[in-house]
């Protein structure tokens, strides 16, 4: 830890420090930074074990943040952390969809700081900004890296972001919070009033201190049950479900306490190249009815995208889109046209096989990349059942009818995908 401090400090200063041979370590971890870590690590042998533990530790860091934050990785000097802070902080995408929820003000406070990417893109609209987190080493890595990510008005408070909220004497326009989602053996936690800190806890405290709250919870968070936990009465507070390439990273609640609670919140979907909004009240009231597919003929298909499988407006898909469900919990859609501007895959459907024995011999042999819905098998269970062959560019869809009849869906992909 000396070893490193000295070397920040050094950085800092723009003051050659020199290592075995004629790099300084600086020059050594830029020339080895695509290098693999693990052959890396057996080419060390000339330095100290804390000089090769930060050697290490900056390639590592780097490479994983190339592409997950890879406007952080094209800036020179920046420090890097252990592992587990690289693997929790949001990546550039959903780090920026943040920052756009926000029209700036006069002070951001985050009180659960970690590597501070949320934070270094939030703070750029807030004439001030605090940083607060008990990690003494990130901590001394955010006062290296933040002036480098033009942050120069950000404040960095090492201690407990509770603690520093209850002595908090003033009114931030927004405060954020990322609560710590494991227990005490390490085990990721779901609900709400698991993780540390608690925020329903905490709601009222926060209403003094803050006009807004913005919370980042977890991906496996059931939406519609924490809206009824989360949600104060006197508030207006809206749901932001945000993925990218085919995966929920983050369910974000966005608590407004200078605004009145509306009649029914607003759950925002943004997964990539697309958005898509509705409130519970308006999937509560669409009424559609699932139906069977022809059976001869094309026709298209369309399989919604993570960030709508998680938010749930299922019913509501289906109206907007002028679709028909293939089952009420199927949750795939179709018609007798491509709609270009679905959120998700479109496929064309070639065909629809049963699954009887004489249909199953029929398939045997075939190649597919084949999916589940709805379906009782696995994709490797119903894989060896058919013998099917993985890949090529058809795709199989087992799942369920309107009737109740398993079906196989054989499709051909319509152009890209839309996310």
């Amino acid at each position: 830890m000396f070893f490193i401090a000295k070397f920040c400090t050094f950085a800092a200063q723009n003051i050659p420090c020199e290592f075995p041979g004629i790099m300084s370590l600086n020059d050594f971890i830029l020339s080895h930074r695509t290098s693999d870590v693990h052959s890396l690590a057996l080419s060390l042998k000339g330095f100290t074990p804390d000089e090769a533990r930060h050697i290490l530790r900056q390639v590592e860091g780097w490479q994983r943040l190339r592409d997950k934050v890879p406007s952080w990785a094209c800036v020179e000097g920046l420090l890097y952390p252990e592992r587990l802070p690289l693997e929790q902080c949001s990546g550039e995408a959903a780090a920026r969809y943040k920052a756009g929820l926000l029209s700036g003000g006069r002070l951001l406070v985050d009180l659960t700081g970690g590597l501070g990417v949320d934070f270094s893109f939030m703070a750029r609209g807030f004439s001030e900004a605090v940083y607060v987190e008990r990690n003494e080493d990130l901590c001394r890595i955010a006062r290296e890296n933040f002036p480098l990510l033009g942050l120069s008005h950000a404040t960095i408070v090492e201690g407990d972001g509770i603690a520093y909220l209850r002595q908090f004497s003033r009114m931030a326009d927004v405060i954020f919070l990322d609560p710590y989602r494991r227990d005490e053996a390490g085990k990721k936690t779901v609900f709400i009033e698991d993780c540390t800190p608690n925020v329903i806890a905490l709601l009222p405290l926060l209403r003094e201190k803050t006009r807004r709250l913005i919370v980042k919870l977890s991906p496996m968070l059931d939406v519609t049950a924490a809206l009824r936990s989360l949600a104060p009465s006197e508030a207006r507070t809206d749901v932001h479900v945000v993925g990218a390439g085919g995966e929920v990273k983050e369910v974000l609640f966005d608590v407004d306490f200078s605004q009145k609670p509306a009649d029914s919140p607003q759950i925002f979907c943004h997964e990539d190249a697309f958005s898509f909004s509705f409130s519970p009240a308006e999937e509560q009231d669409a009424a559609v009815q699932a139906v069977l597919p022809p059976a001869e003929g094309e026709f298209f298909l369309f399989e919604p995208c993570a960030a709508l499988m998680k938010a749930a407006p299922f019913r509501l898909l289906a109206r907007r889109f002028g679709l028909m469900p293939l089952h009420a919990n199927s949750h795939l859609y179709f018609g007798p046209r491509d709609v270009k501007e679905f959120p998700g895959r479109r496929f064309c459907v070639k065909r629809v096989s049963g699954l009887g024995k004489a249909e199953q011999r029929q398939l045997r042999g075939e190649r597919m990349n084949l999916a589940v819905r709805n379906f009782p098998l696995s994709v490797a269970q119903l894989r060896a059942k058919l013998r099917l062959l993985d890949g090529g560019e058809q795709y199989g869809f087992a799942t369920t009818l309107a009737d109740g009849r398993h079906a196989l869906l054989l499709c051909q992909k319509v152009g890209t995908d839309f996310i």
